[in-house]
């Protein structure tokens, strides 16, 4: 935007110098401007989780899950660059660019799931892979110590031909419980140990957002446009939707085909035989995945780049997220993440907004014999209340999902039943909306000059500006539904739009377009 545009501006054609490891003071700068960032070495995890979390994320990408989203950008729609589908806690979402992904469960032991049909076999083992990795990350981010700021494990890299069987050894005690495997400070990263006395998580993820990017498939990557860093992946930009100074924890895998071969140590010319950070010099950084820092809107602090070998994984910890910018640049073949995040879900989960229904369906009031509808009270402070929570189940809820077409039923059924639960009480909220504005045109007709003019205008007004801001959101929904880059996608893909209905659809209360209702509200008003 305009602040991107200033400091280019204020650039000309200089660029903001940057460090990499290869460049004296890459350390120094680390630890003095982007000290809430950890790399963990791809060789201090359990090579069995490696290899159950690298086989998931391919069977992902295998059943077709990975998906383009269709964001909004400054009023444009735009797809991502990026292939990306999110799991994490039964009813939780992800909200980002105005869209709200919805997650595919992880299917954990320490809960009780329900649904456990939801998808088929191999992709419930998938989405609980990624549930033990998400285990082993909330452990091992609050274990880390002040001033930790790279979990090698050079011991194990030069002893690993002399002493393979043992680590084996270890490996297979790691992988019995995730939640166990953890690996201590930089000094022992690849010892075991349980975890300290009086131990609490720090950081609960609850989704992780997955992502693949395939630079063969990417055309016209853009040039990082301040330092010179290279083609991006991802843009700068911060995490949306955290909770505040939460972590974010990154695992990241390069693979070169579609084998499933376990690639989470790394050869001898990407460990540089033993050195620190220090390996992946020259070109071989050039051709690796590598992720890019700098301070937000800030020209003075040199930028960080960090090379990244397959299964490395990186910690944002502290307010890094909220100071600093981050962008991905691209290597050489394809990647995927797991970036597993505390998405900020007060008004995110499945649970919430079906509380948000009860609240609303309260005023509701169904006689017994009859089955007719009667509003409990009239007061515009309710009446508000119940028209914002029946605009935010239509348009937070059912019409993000099925924007987003056939793509969460194709692959995993846990959502169907509780869309279609609320696509009822927002019918409902239909019948209110219709009861309504019944009760303000029936109070013009009854009313007597000077006796319930004030609260009649109240009334009015309270649904004028639901029904205003609904009409506006469905033509935008309308639009979005039927523009020419929602065309492209394939029928199983295409956003739906729904719920529509015709002019004359008898099950429905009042009109999809409430253009007429509108006018004659506003004429009420007038007089």
């Amino acid at each position: 935007g305009v602040r991107k545009r200033r400091l280019l501006q204020e650039l000309g054609d200089q660029k903001i110098p940057f460090k990499g490891p290869s460049n004296q003071g890459f350390q120094q700068l680390w630890d003095s401007s982007y000290s809430g960032l950890v790399l963990r070495r791809a060789c201090s995890l359990p090579a069995e989780l490696h290899c159950r979390v690298q086989a998931a994320l391919l069977t992902l990408r295998k059943k077709g899950c990975l998906l383009r989203d269709l964001v909004r950008v400054r009023d444009r729609d735009v797809f991502t660059s990026v292939s990306r589908v999110l799991l994490g806690e039964p009813g939780h979402t992800y909200r980002y660019l105005d869209t709200r992904l919805f997650a595919i469960p992880w299917h954990s032991e320490d809960t009780e799931f329900k649904g456990q049909n939801c998808c088929d076999p191999g992709l419930r083992a998938a989405c609980k892979a990624l549930w033990e990795l998400n285990s082993f990350f909330c452990l091992d981010v609050s274990q880390l110590k002040e001033g930790d700021r790279l979990a090698q494990c050079a011991k194990v890299v030069q002893e690993t031909e002399t002493k393979a069987s043992d680590e084996a050894d270890v490996e297979s005690k790691h992988s019995e419980d995730s939640r166990n495997s953890e690996v201590g400070d930089s000094e022992s990263s690849c010892s075991e140990h349980s975890p300290p006395r009086g131990f609490t998580r720090s950081a609960k993820f609850n989704v992780t957002l997955l992502n693949y990017m395939d630079p063969a498939a990417m055309s016209h990557l853009k040039e990082e446009p301040y330092y010179g860093m290279g083609k991006m992946a991802v843009g700068w930009h911060h995490d949306e939707n955290l909770i505040s100074h939460s972590p974010v924890a990154v695992y990241s895998y390069s693979c070169h085909d579609d084998k499933g071969k376990c690639q989470h140590m790394p050869s001898k010319e990407q460990r540089g035989e033993g050195r620190t950070v220090q390996s992946g010099e020259g070109s071989s950084e050039k051709a690796s995945w590598r992720i890019g820092l700098k301070v937000a809107w800030d020209i003075h602090t040199p930028g960080l780049m960090l090379p990244l070998q397959s299964g490395d994984c990186y910690y944002m910890r502290d307010n890094l997220n909220s100071t600093h910018q981050h962008c991905i640049l691209a290597g050489d073949a394809a990647r995927f993440s797991s970036t597993h995040r505390v998405a900020e879900c007060s008004t995110g989960t499945l649970t919430y907004i079906q509380s948000r229904c009860q609240e609303a369906l309260c005023n509701l009031h169904a006689d017994p014999e009859t089955g007719s509808h009667s509003l409990t009270t009239l007061r515009p402070a309710t009446m508000q209340h119940c028209e914002e929570i029946h605009n935010e189940v239509e348009f937070e809820w059912l019409r993000q999902y099925w924007f987003q077409g056939q793509r969460y039923t194709r692959f995993c059924s846990w959502w169907s039943k509780p869309m279609e639960e609320l696509e009822k009480d927002w019918k409902l909220m239909e019948t209110m909306t219709m009861l309504f504005l019944a009760k303000v045109e029936e109070e013009e007709e009854e009313e007597e000059e000077g006796q319930v003019g004030e609260s009649r205008r109240d009334m009015a007004e309270t649904l004028l500006s639901a029904l205003i801001d609904r009409h506006q959101q469905r033509q935008t929904w309308r639009d979005r539904c039927h523009s020419s880059l929602a065309q492209t996608l394939p029928p199983e893909e295409a956003p739906v739009d729904r719920p529509f209905w015709g002019v004359d659809d008898p099950g429905m209360p009042l009109p999809f377009d409430l253009a007429d209702i509108i006018n004659r509200v506003e004429s009420l008003l007038w007089r």
